[in-house]
């Protein structure tokens, strides 16, 4: 009994750690009350954060919190919720992505290349400081974690039997953030060579609220999971997965 309550309280802080990422990851919302002079159907969602912006820092910091929030109850997880090799993947990825949103906010770009046509001059120029190049490695390996964790604890809910919640709205969400993913690069791509924007903003802002949305019901599925016991102990869904 008191194992099982120590490991009860345990998903409910990691819970709670993951909907307080979950939250902070939205915080570009506020963009729409606030004058930030971007235009959210062309720019990236970073461009809020730049250094040149009236609430970069602002933007920065719920960058830093979402970041650490994710990356502390992904590690809480990894150390002290059950393991199984999808879990255990699920977890780490969740790891990266929070480590490369942290490290997204200490590397923020200096100006709005899709809002500034002299900074995406400078950009194509290879004008701008290096802290352009390093966002985008770690903006990359942020997204990398995200998709392989959305993918890989979608599966281990499936498969193991837990989290009921992830289980049954995992795969949907899997498929509108892996189009939403399609459509981002594209017009990544597009605008690299020239081509337009091919709103390039709604696309990314799509895919980062389903990021925001599949952490929510995460955290919801580990909470509920902690007030019975969390899978994989005694008496709940997860004696009956499979490795």
């Amino acid at each position: 009994m008191p194992e099982t309550f120590g490991t009860s309280v345990t998903s409910r802080t990691v819970a709670l750690l993951i909907a307080l990422g979950s939250l902070a990851y939205t915080a570009w919302v506020l963009e729409l009350i606030l004058s930030t002079g971007i235009d959210p159907v062309r720019a990236y969602v970073s461009e809020l954060a730049a250094a040149d912006q009236p609430f970069g820092g602002l933007f920065r910091a719920t960058d830093l919190a979402a970041g650490l929030f994710v990356l502390t109850g992904a590690a809480g997880a990894l150390r002290w919720l059950p393991r199984r090799p999808w879990s255990v993947l699920g977890w780490a990825a969740l790891a990266l992505f929070g480590a490369g949103t942290a490290a997204d906010s200490r590397l923020p770009l200096s100006c709005a290349p899709s809002a500034d046509p002299q900074c995406a001059a400078r950009e194509t120029a290879g004008l701008v400081p290096a802290t352009h190049a390093a966002h985008a490695i770690t903006s990359t390996l942020a997204t990398a974690g995200a998709l392989v964790g959305l993918v890989a604890l979608t599966v281990a809910a499936r498969r193991y039997g837990w989290w009921p919640p992830l289980a049954r709205t995992g795969p949907v969400l899997i498929a509108l953030e892996l189009a939403a993913t399609v459509w981002t690069l594209t017009a990544v791509a597009a605008f690299r060579a020239g081509r337009g924007i091919w709103a390039l903003g709604a696309g990314q802002r799509l895919q980062v609220l389903l990021v925001a949305g599949w952490l929510a019901v995460l955290a919801l599925s580990v909470a509920r999971d902690g007030r019975r016991g969390t899978p994989g102990m005694p008496g709940t869904q997860g004696t009956r997965g499979r490795a």
